[in-house]
């Protein structure tokens, strides 16, 4: 039986839930693999599981970073890869269950990211694009790699920088070395399982119902607290969804209602946009629910588990 599960799938798929039977047959522990859920203080809106909800079941890289940091992919690599390993030298499993799935690729294929060298060159290319607009930065990096400029829009102004920086900083457009860490044997070789519904009503009712909890537990009050912390609205953490739309709703750019509705719909379209990254992955096992129970998902995961062949 292999020792790394990948479990995938949209918002409210119930990925935690079967992270967790999984891990309670197979002595694993769980790495959650949520670019929100690395936010300490930010729990009701991220849906980050509690107490009970792990059942006595160790979950690694929650709540370890601040809400005012920006936390990247490179620097989930490089807090989870580690605690991937451990688990597995300790002889159990290892359970890395979320739906953020460029972490999760990242993470299974071992990406050599570029490097992040404090030169300045970063805060040199913040000013240019602050004094002559973004838009003469994409027109230089258009010209310097017009394949990565392709792929971004005028508003990914972090990512334009970063491709400049990496080709000033390497010599070597970011193109080019996607190219070469995509060319590299996985770190992992994973079992692969996706959730999802045979009917999309269900999830999407999932997520309405999601929502309507989280103001329920107190997700006003969570967002209150952190701004009276100090957390900038601006900040990538309370960019999030189910953050961003109650933030409008305090400045009162609409009613409470009509941000959970926004939420609602945002969440939605985000499920959609993680089920089309997942589907990309040829070895995914997808697991598609009926309804809202669990046993049958739960034991065809526990088969494919015991029957998969690396």
């Amino acid at each position: 039986m292999n020792n790394i599960i990948c479990i995938a799938g949209p918002t409210a798929s119930g990925k935690t839930a079967l992270a967790v039977e999984l891990a309670k047959e197979l002595n694993g522990e769980v790495v959650s693999c949520d670019s929100m859920q690395v936010y300490r203080r930010m729990d009701i809106g991220t849906a980050k599981p509690n107490q009970a909800e792990m059942q006595g079941i160790i979950h690694h890289m929650l709540d370890v970073a601040d809400p005012d940091e920006d936390f990247s992919v490179s620097r989930y690599c490089e807090m989870a890869t580690p605690i991937v390993d451990d688990i597995v030298a300790r002889g159990k499993t290892a359970i890395i269950a979320g739906g953020t799935g460029l972490y999760m690729d990242a993470l299974i294929r071992g990406n050599d990211f570029a490097p992040y060298p404090a030169t300045g060159r970063r805060e040199e290319l913040e000013e240019r694009a602050h004094r002559e607009g973004i838009e003469a930065l994409m027109a230089w990096l258009q010209d310097i790699d017009p394949e990565a400029a392709a792929k971004l829009h005028l508003s990914d102004r972090k990512r334009i920088i970063r491709a400049l920086e990496v080709y000033l900083e390497t010599g070597e457009t970011i193109s080019t070395h996607n190219k070469r860490t995509q060319a590299i044997p996985p770190r992992y070789q994973p079992l692969w399982l996706g959730l999802d519904f045979e009917d999309r009503a269900v999830l999407y009712n999932r997520i309405d119902r999601r929502v309507d909890i989280m103001l329920e537990q107190g997700l006003i009050t969570e967002i209150e607290e952190l701004l009276a912390a100090g957390i900038p609205k601006k900040s990538t953490a309370m960019q999030a969804i189910g953050y961003k739309e109650f933030l409008a709703a305090m400045d009162g750019q609409c009613t409470i209602m009509q941000a959970a509705e926004d939420v609602k719909k945002a969440s939605r379209h985000y499920a959609k946009r993680q089920l089309t990254w997942f589907r990309r992955n040829a070895n995914m096992n997808w697991l598609a629910r009926r309804g809202d129970g669990m046993d049958e998902i739960i034991q065809n995961a526990r088969h494919l588990a015991y029957n998969f062949d690396k």
